[in-house]
């Protein structure tokens, strides 16, 4: 077998799949990328077992087919010093010897039979979904939700992301029993009613690539896996069994107490204030009381606290709740809007953080369980 390549194109096709490859595989053959040559393509596949990424470029200028296996960091290594030229791939499918010809010099690679790379799964004919999914919309799904995922070995199905499909809307939801977001856009429906849930790490991935997609995403699975068909990747992936909580019962929905203040205001006084927040808690108060919200915090042990004032609009009875600033952070960092609106309803119940004013076609929301505060 005999191709040429650029040196940079197949770099940045390596670099996009090498991801999936874990560094304490207990299958030696999964350190390699597999390699399979047609008369018009090369297809390249990397797998850790649970998620297989799956990309292909066309080549102009090939002899011969067949496949094989070669060490997926060494020749990743190897391109990464390479300028921009081609190079020419000779491979002995008896030996498994693969050549790489550059300008200058030769290159040297032992691979491994393909036949000991493991196949790929294959999607129940009769119980599988299908739905095409703009890429902006499973792009934003995963960004906005990803960081609530949870890493609870006791409760797999809180390590991914909840995706929800029906005639009315797509839902994306996250949770890891501290924090809640629920992003939903009206403008992707599917014709049914079906959901998954898709683990933390392919989700990863999926949001790599997307930024470079220009056309819907073909999303197809059955109860064991879902296949993610982009222009010039496949994301195969084992999805978490089980099922995931009823959600929608834990929003609270009589929130009379409603604050809407400037978002990136209150989150960088949230960043100073909790600087002396107990190291054990994190916890910050927030007191707010017609127009003013009052955030602080203090470490007992170290006989420190912090005060800040903001303005803010206010209707409701004042009340005073606590938080853990890391996760109040991170979910206003995950709020795009200038403004943001937080419901309450007590200080022992869940906070509502919602956008001021949403986009249109989506709904979002983001919900944050309180801390005790200790009098």
């Amino acid at each position: 077998m005999k191709f040429v390549v650029s040196s940079t194109e197949l770099l940045s096709h390596l670099a996009s799949i090498s991801k999936v490859i874990s560094s304490k595989s207990t299958m030696p053959i999964l350190d390699n990328f597999l390699f399979q040559l047609s008369e018009t393509e090369l297809t390249i596949t990397a797998s850790d077992l649970e998620s297989t990424l799956i990309t292909s470029l066309g080549l102009e200028n090939i002899e011969g087919e067949g496949a094989i296996a070669v060490p997926a960091k060494l020749i990743t290594d190897t391109l990464k010093e390479f300028p921009e030229q081609p190079l020419t791939f000779q491979i002995d499918s008896d030996s498994y010897n693969v050549e790489i010809f550059s300008d200058n010099g030769k290159f040297s690679i032992m691979g491994q039979n393909a036949e000991d790379f493991p196949e790929q799964p294959k999607l129940d004919e009769e119980g599988t979904s299908s739905i095409n999914v703009s890429h902006v919309v499973l792009q934003k799904g995963i960004e906005k939700t990803l960081f609530a995922t949870a890493d609870d070995e006791l409760r797999p199905v809180m390590n991914g992301i909840y995706i929800e499909l029906s005639p009315d809307f797509m839902s994306f939801v996250a949770s890891d029993a501290h924090k809640l977001v629920r992003y939903r856009r009206l403008d992707a429906k599917a014709e049914f009613e079906s959901a998954f849930i898709l683990p933390k790490k392919p989700a990863g991935l999926l949001k790599n690539l997307l930024p470079k997609e220009e056309f819907d995403v073909k999303v197809e699975f059955d109860d064991k896996n879902a296949f993610f068909t982009l222009s010039n990747y496949k994301l195969i992936c084992r999805l978490v069994e089980g099922n995931y909580p009823s959600y929608n019962s834990v929003i609270p929905t009589n929130n009379p107490n409603k604050m809407t203040i400037d978002r990136l205001n209150v989150l960088n006084t949230v960043k100073r204030v909790s600087v002396f927040s107990n190291a054990a808690s994190n916890l910050i108060k927030l007191n707010i009381n017609e127009n003013q919200l009052i955030v602080s915090a203090q470490d007992i042990d170290f006989s420190i606290s912090a005060v800040e004032r903001l303005n803010c609009e206010y209707e409701g009875e004042e009340i005073e709740i606590g938080f853990k600033s890391t996760f109040l952070q991170e979910i206003l960092s995950n709020i795009s809007t200038g403004d943001v609106k937080v419901e309450m309803s007590d200080p022992t119940r869940a906070g509502l953080l919602l956008p001021a004013e949403n986009e249109d076609d989506e709904d979002m929301l983001m919900l944050l369980m309180p801390m005790m505060i200790n009098a």
